[in-house]
């Protein structure tokens, strides 16, 4: 699988450690039992090629997104390629121009760069969900920005 890109060592060890944090149950702590070589378990969480990216300004960045029973982010966007994995809970999702999706802990989900991420909530009206976003970005830019809902913003071309 090609993707245009060039790791560098920097985000070579952000993928990693991003996958370690991945392969953790939730809710499990580091303790001696989960350091234990018969306990550890590898699984494949999520795979998807990533679309050209100038890979002399990649940078990785892990962010950790919660939501409080019933809560929700308001429609928005990204720059950059995003790959989401629930820790806890549940999480619907829409993006604009896509059927909306509920994922549950241990899914995975991605978010092509700009497109308007219409539904971002927690499934849940009782209990609280987590989930990591993975933002792979080739320039500086603010992670996310507000969409516009107005009657030109859902418009399409």
């Amino acid at each position: 699988m090609r993707t245009g890109i060039r790791w560098s060592g920097a985000a070579s060890i952000m993928v990693g450690m991003a996958v370690a944090a991945c392969n953790r149950a939730p809710g499990q702590g580091s303790t001696a039992a989960s350091q234990d070589a018969s306990a550890t378990r590898v699984r494949p969480a999520f795979s998807h090629e990533l679309p050209r990216l100038n890979g002399e300004h990649l940078s990785a960045k892990l962010v950790e997104v919660s939501y409080g029973p019933g809560g929700s982010s308001p429609p928005h966007s990204h720059p950059c390629p995003v790959i989401g994995y629930v820790l806890d809970g549940a999480i619907r999702s829409q993006v604009r121009g896509q059927p909306e999706s509920t994922y549950r802990a241990g899914e995975s989900f991605y978010e092509a760069p700009n497109g308007v991420h219409q539904v971002s909530a927690n499934a849940s009206r009782t209990a609280p969900a987590r989930l990591l976003a993975y933002f792979v970005c080739d320039r500086d830019a603010p992670l996310t920005t507000p969409a516009d809902t107005g009657a030109e913003g859902s418009r399409r071309p």
